[in-house]
């Protein structure tokens, strides 16, 4: 199997990143983490893998955005709730 999906114990300092973080070179991102799962997905080379491998590698990374994205919604939504209730 290309990836195996578990849940990480650590986290990525978001606070770190820029406004644009489409220009941040990845390099720079992870070099605190040589170890990291994400830097070494981002370092593997993929001219061995297969147009299948490649296309289920796609898959699985898109099925990981969408999780990723999800679960920043809900830390987002439970922050406001929160928020909100210890306004009143």
């Amino acid at each position: 199997m290309l990836w195996s999906t578990h849940r990480y114990s650590h986290r990525l300092d978001i606070k770190s990143l820029s406004k644009d973080a489409s220009k941040m070179d990845l390099d720079d991102l992870f070099a605190k983490r040589p170890q990291d799962p994400l830097t070494l997905l981002g370092q593997q080379d993929l001219d061995p893998l297969s147009v299948e491998e490649l296309a289920l590698r796609k898959e699985v990374l898109q099925a990981e955005i969408a999780r990723t994205e999800s679960k920043i919604a809900a830390v987002v939504n439970f922050r406001a709730s929160a928020d909100a209730l210890f306004r009143k």
